[in-house]
């Protein structure tokens, strides 16, 4: 039997440092979204999920895509398929309008609502998860969630989320700019956000 070259048997790197292995991940994540979307056009145009489920996952998996793609700066969508081979004409045509198939255009304000809170609250976590504490780069990204989840008329007032969501804006605006919270503050409000964020969307799925 042939001898096998050693040096074909050696592990291939992906990356050489921390910077590249997080592009690497990054690039992941939004192969990762792309592909579910057209997962989920396919399972739709099939009649294997419910109109509501479709519009509800449509529109949180749009929110996703729009966080995937800041975090990979300067990335073409079209050339980033093509690159990856990612065959997906159904997936490019929902990013392309920006909304569920079943929502029309005099009721996408409300689906554009939805997306943007998937998207703030995924940011804000995100920022937290990366140790970022600086008062004034959590607080632009906090106050437009507050004011998205607030426009919301189909959320009650007492809504779980809603007030976790006004008890951090609070918080941070009572706080100079230049200031940081803690590391304790920090992993309280990564469970407080999850926990908000995890409500959000049960609240979406039993609408």
């Amino acid at each position: 039997m042939a001898s096998v070259d050693p040096e074909l048997l050696q592990e291939v790197r992906l990356y050489e440092n921390s910077a590249e292995r997080e592009q690497t991940d990054n690039l992941s994540e939004l192969y990762a979204v792309i592909n579910s979307l057209e997962c989920l056009e396919k399972l739709f145009s099939r009649d294997f999920i419910s109109p509501r489920e479709y519009t509800t996952e449509c529109s949180k998996l749009l929110g996703q895509f729009k966080v995937a793609l800041k975090f990979v700066q300067g990335t073409d969508i079209n050339e980033f398929v093509r690159k990856y081979r990612i065959n997906c004409p159904a997936a490019l045509e929902r990013i392309k309008e920006d909304r569920p198939i079943t929502v029309r255009d005099d009721k996408g304000n409300a689906y554009k609502c939805i997306a943007a809170t998937v998207e703030l609250f995924i940011t804000i976590l995100d920022h937290l998860k990366l140790d970022i504490r600086a008062v004034d780069e959590l607080h632009p990204s906090l106050s437009e969630l507050y004011a998205t989840i607030n426009s919301m008329s189909s959320l009650p007032d007492n809504f779980d989320a809603k007030i976790k969501v006004k008890s951090w804006f609070d918080k941070l605006n009572g706080m100079a700019a230049h200031e940081e919270i803690s590391a304790e503050t920090a992993r309280q409000m990564v469970f407080e956000m999850e926990t908000a964020y995890n409500s959000f969307n049960r609240f979406l799925q039993n609408s």
